[in-house]
């Protein structure tokens, strides 16, 4: 009746659901296609997002732990390309006595950029961290205990740190919709020929201009002759791992609903679990997505209260 997936359910998986199970996985906005949405919608499916899944102290515990897995390997992606004399500049990740160490722009302060950054910096690289929330600045220089360039997203500042950075990781995060766009088209024409590009935000749309998804099968293209590497959903091509992370989340949530006598009492008594619906049988819940392919909106709130 609960089908769990670590990657989003695909148009051919959709014909394989009988109607009213519940299906919890992610889902990318940039790949979500509408006809999967309705699709969905006609066969009753109430189903559940990683992404806006809470737990009791307001935080995204699924979120949270795939950013780690993210920020932790997109260092060592970044970093294999950057290497390769074929396709980046033969250069080393991070630094060796008598040579300059590389450098590493992050744009985004939060879990992945983090974790980005202290890997960057345990090998050796020089790291900037952009990011327009200056808690999160804060924050993170004091979890990471070491003074580093810490810079608001200004134009002009962050396009001329790019001209000369080896690696640039798009980290912004947004909770209701798209990314914003931070890095122009321009900016990537000026960086250095064999840079590389990791946008980790391409699972909501990406923060450089010039990013397009990209698979595990076809990670990587090239424009103005730097490399981009756009694949949504990073921590997938660590998948032990992040299976263990996503079963300590959801593991204690489905045995509750066991005791409670099924998922809809444990919608209605966790807030943070019906904050994750976005489909409930059949009904469109989620008032973004609704925005986005124009179809009927429905309040979950009022459905409980209603079927309460």
């Amino acid at each position: 009746q609960i089908i769990v997936k670590s990657a989003p359910i695909s148009e051919s998986e959709v014909g394989l659901l009988r109607p009213g199970q519940v299906v919890i996985s992610p889902i990318h906005l940039p790949t979500l296609k509408e006809e999967l949405v309705k699709r969905l919608m006609n066969k009753r499916i109430t189903a559940l997002c990683f992404e806006t899944l809470k737990d009791e102290a307001g935080t995204y515990p699924i979120v949270r732990s795939m950013s780690e897995i993210a920020g932790s390997a997109v260092m060592l992606i970044a970093g294999q390309y950057l290497g390769s004399t074929t396709l980046g500049k033969g250069v080393l990740l991070g630094g060796i006595s008598g040579v300059p160490p590389t450098k590493v722009v992050i744009i985004g302060a939060g879990v992945v950029g983090e974790f980005a950054a202290r890997t960057a910096l345990a090998l050796g690289s020089s790291v900037k961290i952009f990011d327009n929330n200056i808690y999160k600045l804060k924050r993170l220089q004091n979890n990471i205990g070491v003074r580093l360039y810490t810079s608001v997203i200004n134009p002009h500042t962050l396009a001329e740190q790019l001209q000369n950075t080896d690696i640039a990781v798009g980290a912004l995060s947004s909770q209701s919709g798209r990314t914003p766009i931070v890095v122009t088209e321009a900016m990537v024409s000026n960086m250095k020929a064999g840079s590389v590009i990791v946008d980790v935000s391409i699972d909501r749309g990406g923060c450089f201009e010039t990013s397009e998804v990209t698979t595990h099968e076809k990670p990587v293209f090239k424009k103005y002759d730097v490399l981009h590497y756009c694949v949504p959903n990073i921590p997938s091509g660590f998948a032990r791992t992040a299976s263990q992370a996503i079963s300590n989340v959801l593991m204690p949530l489905l045995l509750d609903a066991a005791k409670d006598g099924g998922l809809d009492n444990l919608i209605w008594k966790k807030q943070g679990v019906r904050q994750g619906i976005y489909l409930y049988k059949g009904m469109l819940t989620n008032f973004y997505l609704s925005e986005k392919f124009k179809l009927k909106y429905a309040d979950l709130e009022l459905l409980l209260a209603a079927k309460g």
